[in-house]
């Protein structure tokens, strides 16, 4: 059984109201199934309270939802302690969490930040402005010709004053599925923390990040079936509990005196203000709903949809295909069409009803590597068929036709 067996378009109301669309941009955000839609509504109509800080029972049951959500996440990507899963707005502001609140204390002058080739803006440009701040030196760790992490020149790049390994789980804009165990290693070795970007691996891949050997690991809920303004944060509860607090204000105190002030325990330290409580249901619904389709089937129907697409692919003159293979990668496909400007094509593919992303998908050191301004991408999910590819590949036939 696949995930095309478990899941019906019906499933997505924009979808199921947009029967001609070849929605091709999940790697962007994902599309919402009703059961999504259906629990945030349930909990702004019936639980809708600040939590935490009422003494009625309405507030109790916001605060009930609040936290049964953060354990239902927890569980679904594998964390037992789910105090150390930490609600922010996502992965973006994950990432600055840990480059701000742990960088500024731990980092100095002289110290080594190592990334990668391969790393979105979000786990790029923090560890640069932290490097900068500090004096520290920022290390880029090179890729392979097919896009994967070079890890012979990464273990070269680490050593007695790396202080942070940062790096992608799943390439956003080649879908590289990195060897997060063998990079944790690396980093171990010298007592580095490692920081990894999941907003493209928690969508697409079975998870169990307590046996990813991780420090810090953030992922966003909107990729993954969830709303949008919703990501998570899971830390080291001892990393954690040492670092200070990322912003202050309501709820993340212990005590307020007129000189000092004391922090609440995990993980109300970083979440400071009135939570986001609709957005953490909602997300928790989407992890109920691809836990019963199962990860393994995600994953299985991707891998078959993106070997499908990227021999469809290339087949049709002009056509390159950029990373590595089908195997070694999640649900996109990177591409570019002979002299044909991404961006053109995107529009032409438009008027025919596929959506592609184009540009340097927030990856521009990446793209300096592969010596290209832009890509077009198609980027597939659960609700995407054979149909998708087809209409994608006639699209480009078509654009090739339109600029000669």
């Amino acid at each position: 059984m696949s995930a095309r067996d478990l899941i019906d378009r019906a499933d997505f109301p924009l979808l199921d109201a947009n029967p001609d669309l070849h929605y091709l941009d999940s790697a962007a955000t994902s599309q919402k199934p009703q059961v999504v839609l259906d629990a945030m509504m349930h909990y702004y109509t019936h639980d809708n309270a600040n939590p935490h800080r009422g003494a009625y029972a309405l507030s109790a049951r916001a605060t009930d939802r609040y936290r049964e959500a953060r354990e239902r996440i927890a569980s679904f990507v594998g964390v037992r302690d789910s105090a150390r899963l930490i609600f922010t707005r996502g992965t973006t502001e994950s990432l600055n969490l840990v480059a701000t609140a742990w960088g500024r204390t731990n980092v100095g002058a002289r110290d080594e930040i190592v990334i990668t080739g391969l790393e979105h803006h979000a786990n790029f440009v923090p560890w640069q402005q932290l490097a900068n701040e500090k004096g520290a030196a920022l290390r880029i760790a090179r890729l392979t010709s097919d896009g994967r992490i070079d890890l012979d020149h990464l273990t070269s790049l680490v050593g007695p004053r790396t202080k942070v390994v940062a790096f992608a789980h799943v390439s956003n804009a080649l879908g590289t599925i990195n060897p997060v165990a063998d990079i944790c290693a690396i980093a171990q070795r010298v007592g580095a923390v490692t920081v990894c970007d999941g907003a493209q691996a928690a969508p697409h891949l079975p998870l169990d990040v307590d046996g990813l050997g991780v420090d810090f690991y953030a992922f966003s809920g909107h990729k993954m079936l969830g709303p949008m303004g919703c990501g998570v944060l899971i830390g080291r509860r001892d990393l954690l509990e040492a670092m200070p607090p990322y912003q202050t204000g309501g709820d993340m105190i212990e005590y307020v005196g007129d000189e000092r002030s004391t922090w609440n325990v995990l993980p109300h330290k970083f979440e400071a203000g009135t939570p986001n409580v609709g957005d953490a249901v909602g997300l928790a619904a989407a992890c109920e709903y691809l836990g019963r389709i199962g990860m393994s089937h995600v994953r299985e129907h991707e891998q078959a949809i993106t070997t499908l697409a990227t021999a469809r692919l290339c087949t049709v003159p002009d056509v390159r295909v950029y990373g590595p293979s089908p195997a070694m990668r999640s649900g996109v496909v990177s591409f570019t069409v002979g002299e044909i400007h991404p961006h053109d094509l995107a529009t032409i593919l438009d008027e025919v009803g596929v959506c592609v992303r184009a540009g340097h998908h927030c990856a521009q050191p990446l793209m300096r590597r592969l010596n290209v301004p832009a890509t077009a991408r198609a980027s597939f999910y659960i609700y995407n068929t054979e149909a998708d590819v087809d209409a994608l590949v006639a699209g480009i036939e078509h654009a090739r036709e339109v600029f000669g």
